[in-house]
């Protein structure tokens, strides 16, 4: 893909920008303002926002802009998440809402370069691309989608590489739900380091 030289963190690929609760892993349950951004090359089969993959699909849109819109909300939580977020410079805009007193999530694969500043990094690691090297050490939260039986393997693989304090969620994979979330419940019985992460936001109906 050609998208990542479009931009140096001035402008960015705002596929949509929205008030909600925040509905998977660790912070489950709390308002945010959420902001994603156009551009993956995971291309997971599964994805939930398979709309947001052509970044050449989205305006590139000011970082003010996208500020401006967050602070007419009264949570002071952010969410950044794609798509792929750390396809792009993320710096400037992480610059600009910590101006505001805002705490900054991150969501991503780990598949790209680091950049910007956050409060609190939730690393979701995909077997086509996986994590570069030092990332999973950077992960406050680690979630693992699980589609199949072989992707606990894939869970542990990725929970030897965090840091001890970090975080550990296994969620299903929503389509497959009613037979994977069994599984999901046996395994952390028998594994319980692990959390069960629900996408609550689907069961509430809410973005």
């Amino acid at each position: 893909m050609k998208f990542p030289e479009l931009f140096d963190g001035e402008l960015l690929p705002l596929a949509e920008a929205f008030y909600t609760i925040q509905g998977e892993g660790f912070h489950s349950g709390k308002p945010a303002f959420f902001i994603r951004l156009g551009g993956c090359d995971v291309g997971c089969s599964w994805c939930d926002a398979k709309e947001t993959w052509n970044p050449a699909l989205y305006e590139p849109t000011p970082i003010e802009h996208i500020v401006s819109e967050a602070m007419r909300y009264p949570s002071r939580s952010i969410v950044i998440t794609g798509g792929e977020p750390l396809t792009y410079p993320l710096d400037k805009l992480c610059n600009l809402l910590k101006i505001n007193n805002f705490d900054i999530f991150l969501e991503t694969s780990g598949s790209k370069s680091m950049s910007g500043r956050f409060d609190w990094i939730c690393l979701s690691p995909k077997k086509k691309r996986p994590p570069l090297k030092g990332m999973h050490q950077l992960a406050s939260e680690l979630k693992v989608i699980i589609e199949t039986i072989e992707d606990f393997q894939w869970a542990e693989e990725n929970r030897a590489l965090v840091r001890k304090d970090c975080m550990l969620y296994l969620q299903p994979e929503w389509s497959r739900s009613k037979t994977i979330l069994p599984k999901v419940i046996e395994y952390v019985k028998m594994n319980p380091s692990w959390n069960i992460s629900l996408q609550i936001h689907k069961y509430m109906n809410i973005p």
